[in-house]
């Protein structure tokens, strides 16, 4: 399994921008789809974002698109998350996940993912 480190999480206002940063372990970081995911106090884990292997494909949440832009740089085995005119509903721990497997949904459950990272907080206030 691949190793994933998130950064970038922060206190931001409504109207704001944050970038979110996964940097991952291992020499076939291409090879994996990478995602993610957030979870709210008392809600279940939600899917924000996914991208292919190449970058060449993505999917984002309802909730997000137009909002936020998952993107990845395979040489530096890093993806990223794009995150502007936040809301305070946006407020969660955003977690980065991978898998060997591009999902079959533009919506894909958690379990689709078998590594994940420790998470990093993001809260917007209103």
């Amino acid at each position: 399994q691949v190793q994933l480190v998130e950064s970038g999480g922060g206190l931001v206002q409504t109207g704001g921008s944050l970038r979110l940063s996964c940097a991952a372990s291992g020499r076939t970081f291409s090879s994996y789809a990478m995602g993610w995911f957030r979870q709210a106090p008392g809600k279940e884990r939600e899917f924000v974002a996914v991208i292919s292997g190449s970058g060449g494909t993505t999917y984002a949440a309802n909730s997000v698109k137009g909002r936020f832009t998952i993107s990845r740089d395979n040489a530096k085995n890093t993806v990223f998350l794009q995150m502007n005119s936040l809301k305070p509903e946006d407020t969660a721990v955003y977690y980065c996940a991978a898998d060997f497997r591009f999902p079959r949904t533009s919506s894909p459950s958690p379990r689709e993912f078998a590594s994940w990272g420790q998470g990093t907080q993001v809260a917007v206030s209103s």
